[in-house]
């Protein structure tokens, strides 16, 4: 096996091939982010939004066992909604992270020929 010294152009193609993966994977990686923040967003204003509901319900509440009963309700779908909403930013990361390293792998598989 000899080794080639690779000239200028295969040198500035090389170049250029590793720009333009780190760009897209930078592009991927910020945009996913974004997504990301979204969704976090989101899930704030509703969990807000819900206990506020579950307050106004609170003050309504003629007895204990009623206070209870809403306290109860209100934190099992707290929860329910916490852990989809962990389950669904998991995906996302994971997505975003796969999506971002397809660019730097392929240029990395094109150094191996």
């Amino acid at each position: 096996m000899t080794a080639t010294t690779p000239t200028f152009d295969e040198f500035q193609k090389f170049s250029k091939e590793q720009l333009e993966a780190f760009t897209a994977a930078s592009t991927t990686l910020s945009k996913g982010l974004q997504d990301i923040a979204t969704e976090s967003t989101d899930y704030s204003k509703k969990a807000f939004a819900a206990s506020t509901a579950m307050f106004e319900k609170l003050l309504g509440a003629r007895s204990v066992e009623s206070a209870v009963q809403i306290q109860t309700e209100f934190a099992k779908q707290a929860y329910e909604g916490f852990v989809a909403q962990a389950t669904k930013v998991s995906e996302l990361y994971t997505r975003v992270a796969s999506d971002a390293l397809k660019p730097v792998t392929t240029a990395y598989a094109s150094i191996q020929k």
